[in-house]
């Protein structure tokens, strides 16, 4: 596979961990523990999976400017810093979370998962939307 190629990899992967997690809130919500867990743990494989190809495309790449002009560009830089601060803070928080489920932790982890979800979410959202504005405009 070719460098060019991950970008667009990159934000399926982000879409598909973004409909995992939608999927696990949903089944969660309704009692549903084993799908739960299921779409969760495929989240975080997904989420893996999309790092590893991020860090080597920028490996090979390094980075990509952004062209846009006027006020997209203030609309861009908005949520590309949002997305990277909380990018940083996602992985933490996934393990955290992941952890203190594998360990039955249960109230420990629900009260995590409160700030994970839309965290990891909005992340997953974002790293699409980004995709889309540097390659799609």
């Amino acid at each position: 596979m070719s460098a060019s190629t991950l970008p667009s990899l990159n934000a399926v992967l982000n879409a598909t961990a973004a409909v995992f997690l939608i999927v696990g809130f949903w089944c969660i919500r309704h009692q549903h523990v084993r799908a739960h867990k299921f779409s969760m743990v495929a989240a975080f494989v997904v989420s893996s999976v999309f790092l590893a190809s991020y860090l080597y495309y920028h490996y090979q790449v390094g980075s990509v400017a952004f062209t846009g002009q006027g006020w997209v560009r203030a609309v861009y830089f908005a949520i590309l810093i949002t997305h990277i601060v909380l990018a940083a803070v996602i992985l933490p928080l996934a393990l955290t979370t992941l952890y203190r489920a594998l360990r039955g932790r249960w109230e420990l982890h629900k009260r995590i998962a409160r700030l994970t979800l839309p965290v990891w979410l909005y992340v997953s959202v974002t790293g699409v939307v980004i995709y889309w504005m540097l390659y799609g405009l």
